[in-house]
C-alpha cells in the first residue's frame, strides 16, 4: 500500500505544527505518510514553510485542487468560521479530513459536514487533541462511576484564535473530554462570563448537570497570569487529579473497610465516633492491587496522613498529543476505521458549548452587561 498523501490547509498556529507532525512522522515512517501540499494565504509564510519543507505550496484551495496532486487526506487548520466550506470542497474532491476544533461554527455547519462525509463515506476525525493526552488514556482505565469533575483552564493572552471566545477556543476541550468519560446526556446549563481583552468572552465559569446526577464545573480563562490545564474528578472511594501538561495523574483511593468501621462507629447511640485507627498494611497498602498477569509494577503508593487513604501518581509513558491524534487519524483513513474522535463527538463538544454560550448571553442580559 502507497503511503497516504497529505495536505495541510492553514499554516497559522495549528497548521505549523501540523506540517512538522506529518513530516516527522514521514521520516520515521515513509510507508505510512508523505506531506504533499500546504494551502496558506499568507506570502510570507507559504514560501517560508516551502523552503523548509520542500513542498508545493498554494495560495488557494482552488489552485491546490487544480494541481491534481491525487491527495488521500487533509488536516483543515484554517480559522473556525471557514472550516465547514474548505471541508465541504475536499470532501467533494474524495478526501478524509481531521478538522481542527471546534468543528465548525454552528451546528447547522456541523450537520451539513455530517451529512455529507456519510454519503460520500469519508472519515472525518476532529481535532480535540487532550483526548490523546497519555494522562486522559490513563484516566479512562481507573474510571467507574464518576459523579463529579471540576476543570480548570487558564492561560496567557495571546492574539491567537481571537476569532472564536474562550468557550469555543480553551473550555472545548474539557468539555470533550467529559463529556466522554460521563457518557451521559446533559440536563442542565448554568454559565457565566465576561470579555476582558477582546471582543468576545475572554472569561467564563460553567456548571453542567447530566440525566446521571453527574456534575461538571468549568472554569476558563485567557487572561491569565499563568498557565493551568488540570482536570479533577471524585467517584465512590476515589479522587483523581489530572495535570495536562505534566501529562501526571494522581489517584487517592479509600479503604472501604475504613470507612463501613467509621459509619458503624457513629451508629452507636450516645458514643462519639472511634478514633480513626492507625495505618497498617491492611488500611494503607503500599502498592496498587495488580489485576492482570504480567501488568508493569508501578510506584508504590504514597503514605497519606489520613488513616484508610492511599495515594498513587501513574505510571505515565510521556507522549506528545498532536503526534498521537494523527496517527490515530492515518490508522484510521488506512484501515477504514473510526477515529478516536468522530465528528459525531465533535459535533456533541460544539452543541455543549454553543448552549453555553448562550446561557452566558443570557445571564448578560439579565444582568445588564449587554
Amino acid at each position: 500500500m502507497p503511503p497516504l498523501r497529505v495536505a495541510v490547509i492553514g499554516a497559522g498556529a495549528f497548521g505549523r505544527n501540523h506540517l512538522r507532525v506529518y513530516r516527522e512522522l514521514e521520516l520515521a515512517h515513509p510507508e505510512l505518510v508523505l506531506l504533499t501540499a500546504l494551502v496558506e494565504p499568507d506570502a510570507g509564510r507559504r514560501n517560508s514553510f516551502a523552503a523548509t519543507y520542500n513542498i508545493p505550496t498554494f495560495a488557494t484551495l482552488a489552485e491546490l485542487l487544480n494541481a491534481k496532486l491525487h491527495l488521500d487526506a487533509a488536516s483543515v487548520c484554517v480559522p473556525t468560521i471557514h472550516h465547514a466550506a474548505v471541508a465541504e470542497q475536499l470532501l467533494l474532491t474524495g478526501l478524509d479530513l481531521l478538522i481542527e476544533k471546534p468543528f465548525a461554527a454552528t451546528l447547522a455547519d456541523a450537520d451539513r459536514i455530517l451529512e455529507l462525509s456519510t454519503a460520500l463515506n469519508r472519515i472525518v476525525a476532529i481535532g480535540h487533541l487532550e483526548r490523546f493526552n497519555p494522562a486522559v488514556t490513563a484516566t479512562l482505565a481507573e474510571l467507574n462511576q464518576p459523579m463529579f469533575f471540576e476543570a480548570h483552564r487558564l492561560s496567557i493572552f495571546t492574539p491567537r484564535s481571537l476569532d472564536v471566545d474562550v468557550v469555543l477556543d480553551l473550555m472545548i476541550h474539557d468539555l470533550d473530554i467529559v463529556l466522554s468519560l460521563t457518557n451521559s446526556p446533559v440536563r442542565e446549563v448554568r454559565a457565566v462570563g465576561l470579555p476582558v481583552l477582546s471582543l468576545k468572552t475572554d472569561i467564563a465559569n460553567v456548571r453542567v448537570e447530566f440525566d446521571s446526577g453527574c456534575v461538571a464545573n468549568f472554569t476558563a480563562s485567557r487572561v491569565s497570569t499563568e498557565q493551568v490545564r488540570k482536570l479533577r474528578l471524585f467517584q465512590p472511594h476515589q479522587y483523581l487529579s489530572l495535570d495536562f501538561a505534566r501529562q501526571e495523574l494522581l489517584t487517592i483511593s479509600v479503604d472501604p473497610s475504613v470507612v463501613a468501621a467509621a459509619m458503624a462507629a457513629t451508629a452507636v447511640a450516645g458514643s462519639p465516633p472511634n478514633p480513626a485507627p492507625t495505618p497498617t498494611a491492611a488500611t494503607h497498602p503500599t502498592a496498587p492491587h495488580s489485576t492482570a498477569p504480567n501488568e508493569p509494577s508501578t510506584p508504590a503508593a504514597a503514605v497519606h496522613p489520613t488513616a484508610g487513604l492511599s495515594l498513587t501518581k501513574a505510571d505515565i509513558p510521556k507522549g506528545e498529543p498532536l503526534r498521537l491524534e494523527l496517527e490515530n487519524f492515518l490508522h484510521a483513513v488506512q484501515t477504514r476505521t473510526q477515529p478516536r474522535v468522530p465528528a459525531e463527538a465533535g459535533r456533541a463538544a460544539l452543541s455543549l458549548a454553543l448552549a453555553i454560550n448562550d446561557q452566558i448571553a443570557a445571564h448578560a442580559h439579565r444582568t445588564g452587561l449587554l
